[in-house]
């Protein structure tokens, strides 16, 4: 018997969620608990390859390599998480009043929408914080508010899509009020459009924070950062290759986990 498309593995989705959860866990225990503080320097243990004390190696500084990737994908993961949801709340929020209600405010605020998805997102972000200032909230914020156009259209999408069908009909002359409608009836609908944008969030603050911290205008020292550190690691590649190599893999790792996951959505969808 031939099993269907539909009911085959999505081994993307799986794989990715296994990358991404492995990913969570280890920055969520470097929040707690490291091999080392991950501030400690030891001028005795300075660019140390890799062994049983030190399974990453060390830095310039003698500062153990695993304990500062296990502490930095925490705020990463925090960074990300936080510009995500900042985006989709307040994006679906503006998608969906825009897209039910139509009319003025919506050609205008999609006028707006199209100029900030005009943008590379990281140079609209370094104009961002240019202006705010270096710092991991300020990194949050700029970020934040450049997800909220993709989030927007997303819903505002759904809600032009679904506010003519018969459900929604139905329940208005129920007297179901519009606000209940939107996000009660019909947003529930765009649930895995939603998850999709999220996974491809994820994945571009991700590689935003990096590069953020990567040009110091992220997490600021002596706290980790996988973008910093590859910034620090850059004038000793020849001589302490694992310096950046740690770092450089676990932010391709945690990439390709919301890569998968995006894609593994997508394929659910259809």
């Amino acid at each position: 018997m031939k099993i269907s498309g539909k009911k085959k593995r999505n081994y993307n989705l799986i794989i990715g969620l296994c990358l991404t959860g492995f990913f969570l866990a280890v920055a969520i225990i470097g929040q707690f608990w490291t091999p080392y503080p991950v501030t400690q320097m030891d001028p005795t243990s300075v660019n140390l390859a890799p062994c049983l004390a030190h399974p990453l190696g060390t830095d310039n500084f003698g500062r153990d390599i695993l304990s500062r990737v296990m502490n930095g994908s925490g705020m990463t993961f925090f960074v990300a998480i936080c510009t995500v949801l900042m985006g989709a709340v307040l994006g679906t929020i503006i998608g969906a009043l825009t897209g039910y209600f139509g009319g003025w405010i919506d050609e205008i605020i999609m006028r707006i929408n199209d100029i900030l998805l005009s943008f590379p997102s990281v140079l609209l972000a370094l104009i961002f914080i240019s202006f705010l200032g270096p710092g991991t909230l300020n990194v949050i914020l700029a970020l934040g508010i450049l997800f909220i156009p993709s989030f927007a259209r997303i819903v505002r999408s759904e809600m032009i899509r679904c506010k003519e069908l018969d459900f929604v009909k139905s329940a208005k002359v129920m007297g179901i009020g519009p606000f209940r409608i939107m996000f009660s009836h019909i947003l529930p609908n765009t649930l895995v459009s939603m998850l999709t944008s999220a996974a491809i969030g994820f994945n571009n603050a991700v590689l935003a924070e990096a590069s953020m911290s990567y040009l110091g205008l992220g997490v600021q020292p002596p706290l980790p950062s996988l973008g910093r550190m590859l910034s620090e690691a850059q004038s000793y590649l020849l001589n302490t290759p694992w310096y950046a190599l740690a770092p450089g893999v676990a932010i391709i790792l945690i990439i390709l986990g919301f890569s998968m996951i995006s894609e593994g959505l997508r394929a659910w969808k259809r």
